[in-house]
């Protein structure tokens, strides 16, 4: 099903790869990528020839209508792995020790150290503990990813893609070898996760942001209440002074 779906998608959109050769033909490794549309996890899977397995939130697996059944079978059919990220905490050591799974397998584990979707395509600040926990835990090389347009293709909301290529460049791969079994510290974690993170910066040419992600969208959809509670006050005050 992978092969199928990669090849419409690289007919269809024909994505631009660069660094392909930075991907190694065996062996584990951890694929760190910048986090800008939901079709990054079908670009970045269909480039490649091994599977990469992302840890994907429970909802692409159940959503209703044909959307859902599509998104479902299609991760169902690459491997992803659902997490119920209704409990963080448990959540979050769902998804590293299934990433640890992923690497002990030998296999390719993707994950967006963001956390989330960029909600302005600039680059958030990267949380310390899946990327790193796993990169510690396992002694995988980590290579650094940066999707570039694929907001252009599909924002947020958006049912169907507007044709356009989206690229793709891929770093060489980071050794924290040297940290190995440190995955308790979270100064090593902090420091692990920003080297990644400042690689991805440089893979994408984005603007970087030093707050996390979550917090810039709950700043923004503050700002919008805001603006729509002034505009809706604007109105009543010229309601009453048109009386």
């Amino acid at each position: 099903m992978k092969f199928s779906i990669g090849g419409s998608l690289k007919l269809a959109f024909r994505p631009w790869v660069e660094g392909l050769e930075n991907i190694p033909a065996e062996g584990p490794a951890i694929l760190a990528s910048n986090h800008l549309s939901f079709s990054d996890s079908f670009f970045l899977p269909a480039v490649l020839d091994r599977k990469v397995t992302f840890i994907a939130k429970a909802e692409y697996f159940t959503s209703p209508g044909v959307k859902g059944k599509l998104t479902a079978a299609f991760f169902k059919g690459v491997g992803q792995l659902p997490v119920d990220r209704s409990g963080a905490r448990g959540a979050g050591e769902a998804a590293i020790k299934s990433g640890i799974d992923v690497i002990e397998r030998g296999e390719l584990f993707g994950i967006y150290p963001e956390g989330t979707r960029s909600p302005d395509g600039r680059l958030y600040r990267g949380k310390p503990g899946g990327l790193a926990r796993v990169a510690l835990a396992t002694g995988a090389p980590v290579i650094p990813v940066a999707m570039i347009d694929t907001e252009k293709i599909q924002p947020p909301g958006k049912v169907v893609p507007k044709l356009m290529r989206p690229g793709i460049r891929i770093g060489k791969p980071l050794d924290f070898s040297r940290y190995h079994g440190m995955d308790g510290d979270r100064f090593i974690l902090r420091s692990v996760t920003d080297e990644v993170m400042y690689e991805i910066m440089k893979l994408s040419g984005q603007e970087y942001v030093d707050i996390y992600a979550t917090a810039a969208k709950r700043q923004i959809a503050d700002a919008e209440k805001a603006e729509k509670a002034a505009r809706a006050a604007a109105d009543k005050n010229a309601e009453k002074a048109a009386e």
